[in-house]
Formats: C-alpha cells, structure tokens, sequence
C-alpha cells in the first residue's frame, strides 16, 4: 500500500480527477489492482464504507488465485465476507 506522501507527490490535478482523499487513491488503486478501471467510481466507494481489513483481506485473496476476471472473484469474497450485509434494526 503506498503512503499518502507516496500518493501525493505523484497527483495531477489536471490528470488525477478521482483523487483528493485517501480513501479515494485506495480505491483507484484497487481498481487498477484487480483489472477493472472501468468501475472506479465503484472501488472508491468500497473505500469509503466498507472497512478496510475487509477489502484487504478480499484482496489477499485475490491475488492469491489465478483467476481470470479478479474483478468478479473480488466481489464474490466481498459478499462471502458479509460486506453488503445491511445492520438490522432494532425493533422498540
């Protein structure tokens, strides 16, 4: 994982439209990660709400695999790991 000094000295503002936070770089790189720069956006989103030991630990297992489309296997984890699962509410 690069730092956000790594980050930052890199950053073009006329280039880099998607980053200005830290969650934002993570999710980018994600996406350029796993293959699938095309649903930025999305990452970026992930990034912003799920935990981060759940996307990395996601992403381990990813990259341990040969798989063909990362993209789709990192999705399937993702939901395995219960990161789309809504908190339910408490009834009074």
């Amino acid at each position: 994982m690069k730092s956000i000094r790594d980050v930052l000295e890199r950053f073009d503002p006329l280039e880099d439209r998607y980053v200005s936070r830290e969650y934002q770089a993570y999710g980018v790189n994600l996406a350029q990660k796993l293959g699938d720069e095309k649903h930025i956006s999305m990452y970026i989103k992930f990034a912003k709400t799920i935990p981060r030991p759940i996307l990395d630990k996601a992403y381990r297992f990813v990259s341990d695999a040969n798989a063909k489309n990362k993209a789709a296997l990192f999705m399937w984890k993702l939901k395995e790991l219960g990161a789309f699962k809504r908190p339910k509410k408490e009834e009074s």
